[in-house]
């Protein structure tokens, strides 16, 4: 598989804590870890100790099997050397001295039974000879222990290295992060970043390795019931959180705080423990081909990939998911996460995304591989409306500026807008060869349009990407009543073909992109005239103005070594 980065996710500044925890998987840790897997620690420990016994019991049969071997060889070696033997030169030395010690001794008529061992030195058979040196610390008259690495004369780097891991994994109130979800070699992860604008500086501050691959991605403040990550907030409810969403059925919620975390802070949903998805051969013989049964859905917990995610802004503790088993199922944070509060199965198909509405915080807009919208209240979901699209669909964003207004990109490329009070109630399975008339269209992309974010600073602000690998800022001027549409600049970030892109929520003219390549690029569309045109009158007030010089022009990455080899599969 290719690398690639599927979601980003923007962390405001002032968020993340200045000086991040490091992991300590302490006996509490244990004993949360052993709550939140849902596992019995007493079966795991005795599961353990029968493995430990089992290899024991394996090591003390091979070391057994070897001392047989050993036996038989030396037996081989004792029968060699009978019929090898051959009678040993006498050595006249040992011969004369054992002559003497004999006299000396009155035995001078012992002469030749001396005569036959002296040659064999058996006197000093057990002494062992002196200098001489052997093994690899023969050389090394001893060794000086010291209490702490302070009295250590040789240790110079003494515990300045924890000083400067510190300030190196500190972050400013002028930082931003952004996470992301990376794929690479069959491994994924969460790469977290700082990216400060001022010194156009992206660097990695720190990874999360997933047990699987990661689809989507929403941050969060709200901490965890089950998290031991201290909060940094101005309250104490306030922390700093990723949820992320996989091929998985669960949803786990990550501290973006914790470096070398290995267990996140919380799970949301449970494993499927049964057979139902186990592959079952077709027909016989070498060719016979497996099918994945579908798992039925439940209203407890997802049974297939989780593929968007929202987090609700004014109920705090409230996460609402999409997943491939055409539910969509809220999450109360502050629960154990075991099962879900509601589900909703108004989709026919995968629900691709889903967000929350702003300014009504009951109301959810979900999409869907159906090629229908829908827009409900979560508290009366048969009321429900929506649109038929005509192509999948790929991503959804509310317009923050109106409510009543939303975007949808799709898979042939089209970006939709619609306005809310004027759909009706669909069927479940609608027709999808007669979409709804939307209020206006655009042919954003060459095939697929895969990426779509809403400026949060400035009305009329959007920003595409697609699989054309290109990405696009696009001014909708809506004075009048009359909707003008027109595109302000495209742009090829060599992101390889693009999968996500986002505003950064404190600079209203950056967007950070990713795609197939596995690289994050941050563009700053200020370092373009035209953009600055376009937009300069909605634009905030500024001190020194938006016309700033960029050595990068405008684009800051972080380098790859992979940069200049070709890319695979695109």
């Amino acid at each position: 598989m290719s690398p690639l980065i599927s979601s980003i996710a923007w962390v405001r500044r002032g968020a993340a804590a200045e000086n991040p925890e490091k992991y300590n998987l302490d006996e509490k840790e244990l004993e949360r870890v052993q709550q939140l897997a849902r596992i019995e620690l007493e079966d795991a420990q005795l599961e353990l100790q029968r493995a430990s016994e089992a290899a024991q019991e394996m090591e003390d049969r091979s070391e057994d099997e070897e001392d047989n071997e050993e036996d038989w060889e030396d037996a081989s070696d004792d029968d060699r050397m009978d019929e090898d033997e051959v009678e040993p030169k006498p050595n006249p030395k040992a011969k004369a001295k054992a002559k003497a010690k004999a006299k000396a001794n009155g035995n001078e008529g012992d002469d030749e039974d001396v005569d036959e061992l002296a040659e064999y030195n058996l006197d000093n058979y057990d002494e062992e000879k002196t200098g001489t040196a052997s093994g690899p610390f023969s050389n090394i008259k001893g060794l000086t222990y010291y209490r702490t690495n302070d009295e250590d004369p040789y240790i110079t780097l003494k515990e300045d290295d924890e000083e400067v891991e510190k300030a190196e994994l500190q972050v400013q109130p002028s930082d931003n992060m952004i996470v992301t979800a990376k794929t690479e070699d069959e491994v994924s992860n969460l790469d977290i970043y700082i990216y400060n604008d001022a010194d156009e500086n992206l660097y990695v501050h720190h990874d999360i390795l997933l047990p699987s691959f990661p689809l989507c991605l929403e941050w969060l403040d709200f901490p965890p019931n089950t998290s031991t990550t201290p909060t940094n907030g101005t309250t104490s409810s306030q922390g700093n959180f990723i949820a992320v969403g996989t091929f998985e059925p669960e949803i786990e919620i990550w501290s973006l705080d914790m470096t070398d975390a290995i267990y996140p802070s919380l799970i949301l949903g449970r494993p499927d423990k049964s057979a139902a998805h186990v592959p079952k051969p077709l027909g016989t013989g070498k060719k016979k081909r497996k099918q994945v049964k579908q798992r039925e859905p439940n209203a407890a917990y997802h049974v297939d990939a989780v593929l968007s995610l929202s987090w609700n802004r004014s109920h705090r503790n409230i996460l609402a998911s999409a997943s491939a088993d055409a539910t969509v199922k809220l999450w109360d944070l502050s629960g154990d996460g075991g099962n879900a509060l509601r589900s909703f199965d108004v989709h026919a198909d995968k629900v691709q995304s889903i967000q929350w509405s702003s300014a009504q915080p009951e109301v959810l807009l979900s999409g869907s591989y159906d090629r229908t919208v829908r827009v409900f209240d979560s508290r009366d979901p048969g009321k429900a409306v929506g649109a038929v699209v005509g192509a999948d669909v790929e991503a959804l964003k509310w317009d923050p500026w109106d409510a009543n207004f939303f975007y949808v990109s799709l898979e042939n490329g089209n970006v939709h807008s619609f306005d809310v009070r004027t759909l009706s109630t669909i069927p479940k399975t609608a027709n999808p060869s007669a979409p709804t008339i939307s209020r206006f269209t655009l042919s954003a992309h060459t095939g697929a349009a895969s990426a779509l974010d809403i400026n949060p600073h400035m009305r009329g602000c959007i920003a595409t990407g697609g699989a054309d690998k290109l990405v696009k800022v696009w001014n909708i001027d809506t004075e009048n009543d009359q909707v003008n549409a027109s595109m302000v600049i495209s742009r090829n970030l060599e992101v390889g073909k693009v999968f996500t892109i986002a505003f950064s929520p404190d600079d209203p003219l950056t967007i950070a992109a990713a795609g197939s390549k596995a690289k994050l690029q941050v563009w700053d569309i200020g370092a373009n005239a035209g953009a600055r045109k376009s937009f300069g009158a909605r634009l905030p007030q500024r001190q020194g103005g938006w016309e700033r010089a960029r050595e990068s022009g405008g684009v800051v990455g972080v380098h790859d070594d992979d940069d200049d080899e070709s890319d695979q599969g695109e």
